[in-house]
């Protein structure tokens, strides 16, 4: 599942929405939809975010979130180390090797780490 099907089911739950009505409203199809909170489809397309926000009204900053999230949420991910340091490349393919063997927990905790290491980047 990736964080914008995460988010899309939860929404749907909190408003006791199905699927079919869901998928009906926006104007795809129900396996569709079902793909896209499952992981197995690609991140949505920037139309079908938008029409998600209006059939649930979400303004402001839930709707950068759910953007942010759906921006997030290519389960194929590619990572170019072209012109990076060895241990870049090694980083790289481990992480493709280890990803689906790792615990809910032990992804989150490796998450979390990465995002505080990308902040640090960021504010040099």
């Amino acid at each position: 599942m990736t964080p914008f099907g995460q988010k899309l089911r939860s929404l749907r739950a909190e408003r006791k929405v199905s699927m079919k009505t869901m998928a009906s409203a926006l104007g795809v199809s129900a396996s569709y939809l079902s793909a896209l909170e499952h992981g197995r489809r690609g991140p949505p397309p920037f139309h079908l975010v938008q029409r998600t926000l209006q059939y649930f009204n979400i303004i402001w900053d839930d709707a950068e979130e759910l953007q942010r999230l759906a921006d997030l949420s290519n389960p194929r991910v590619s990572v170019d180390t072209a012109g990076l340091t060895p241990v870049h490349t090694r980083l790289a393919n481990l992480m493709a090797e280890t990803v689906a063997r790792l615990s809910a927990e032990d992804a989150q905790a490796l998450l979390t780490l990465l995002e505080q290491l990308s902040d640090q980047a960021r504010a040099r």
